[in-house]
This record gives C-alpha cells, sequence and structure tokens, in this order.
C-alpha cells in the first residue's frame, strides 16, 4: 500500500501512470524469498483481472521449486499482504511479550476474521475462498516463519525495543509499520470491528505499552 495516499499499488499504478488494470498482475504468496534462494519448494499466486495474462506470468515464475497457479483476485490478494503485515507485527508482539503458542492461535483466527471484515466492505467478491493459500497461507508464513521481518519487528517491540530503535536494527522494511497507519486511516470512514489492526496501531503510533494493549487484545477474543 503506498503511504500518505493509501492506495494499493495496482490503483496506484492506474492512475499515476495510466495503466489499465486489467494489463497489472500482482503476486502473492505463501512465500519468503529467503527460501527460494536455497531452493525450497515454495508456491506464489498470480493475481489479476486478465487470466491470460496471469497464466503468461505464472509460467514464466514456475520452475523445478516454484510453482505458481493464477486467481482473479487481484485486490484481494493485496490487501491480504497488506493486512498479514500488520497481524505479523501482532505476533511478533505477542512473542516478546511471551505469549505462547495458544494465543498466537486465537490471535491468528480471529485476525482472519478481521481480513475477512475488512475484505468484504473494501473489496466484495464472490467466491472468494480466504482459505486459499493466497489469504490463509501466506498469513500463516508471515505470522510463523523466523524469516517475517514483520514479526521480527514485533518481537522487538514486545521485548522492549522502541519503534525507531528496532528498525535500525533490524536494517529492513516491515512493511507492515506503514501499512496499519493507511488501514488506520481508511478504517476512519469504514467504522470496521479491528481490534488486532487498532492494537498495533496504538502500540507503533500512540506509543501505548504493548502489555496494556495486549492484555485489552485478550478480552475481545474467543
Amino acid at each position: 500500500m503506498i503511504p500518505q495516499v493509501h492506495f494499493l499499488v495496482t490503483d496506484f499504478l492506474e492512475r499515476e501512470f495510466v495503466i489499465e488494470k486489467k494489463n497489472l498482475c500482482v503476486i502473492g504468496g505463501p512465500c519468503h524469498s529467503e527460501e527460494v534462494a536455497m531452493e525450497k519448494q515454495s508456491y506464489l499466486t498470480i493475481g489479476g483481472i486478465d487470466k491470460t495474462i496471469s497464466e503468461k506470468v505464472a509460467a514464466l515464475l514456475t520452475c523445478r521449486y516454484v510453482k505458481a497457479s493464477v486467481i482473479t483476485d487481484p485486490d484481494g490478494i493485496e490487501y491480504c499482504a497488506v493486512m498479514k503485515n500488520i497481524i505479523a507485527i501482532a505476533s511478533g508482539i505477542a512473542r516478546g511479550l511471551n505469549y505462547g503458542d495458544n494465543f498466537q492461535a486465537v490471535l491468528v483466527s480471529n485476525a482472519m476474521q478481521e481480513i475477512e471484515r475488512f475484505l468484504a466492505k473494501v473489496s466484495p467478491m464472490q467466491g472468494r475462498d480466504l482459505h486459499a493459500s493466497a489469504y490463509l497461507g501466506d498469513l500463516l508464513v508471515t505470522c510463523y516463519s523466523q524469516f517475517s521481518r514483520n514479526r521480527t519487528l514485533g518481537n522487538m517491540v514486545g521485548r522492549g525495543y522502541s519503534v525507531k530503535a528496532a528498525q535500525v536494527e533490524m536494517n529492513m522494511i516491515a512493511e507492515g509499520y506503514y501499512a496499519v497507519y493507511s488501514i488506520n486511516e481508511l478504517n476512519k470512514e469504514l467504522g470496521i470491528e479491528m481490534p488486532v489492526t487498532k492494537a498495533v496501531y496504538n502500540i507503533l503510533y500512540e506509543k501505548i505499552s504493548p502489555s496494556i494493549e495486549l492484555k485489552i487484545l485478550e478480552n475481545t477474543m474467543k
């Protein structure tokens, strides 16, 4: 998502460079580049309005250890990619505060429901299966993987680092830091129930104690 204007990348390209959205594709996961570099079996999802174009892109990216499939939901893939980075930060914060696997499982499952509510409002689509790997799979790998930059940022913040100190020490970009600001701004008008997103926003931007926010979050989840 583009900061300041809060556009999806494809929307930004369409508006700024007059590229028809039907000619654009997005590449979704679940896939960490570190494992691709190690030639571990990996999966990509190519999302585009024009299935023929998406299939051509998928063919170019398919090899012995990478399989690429196609779906016609570029907006869904992009919004999920934005949201999963926010949820991964929340997962990392929970880890940093010594919450266990039981809590994280409930956190991620509640977050999936949050993503579903968000998508239903900003990008409704008949027949979208959020259990597919492009959505749920991407969320899971980002929340649980040792390679997740956003999980790492959250973990450091949960352990007591300031956001700036964590960003400097990581020396990598955790996109969820910028994403949560954009989603929070969009939700001021949408009014969707998004407790996980709000908790991450409060911790990163309002500088509210992670332990306080997670304690509040505990009471919103089932």
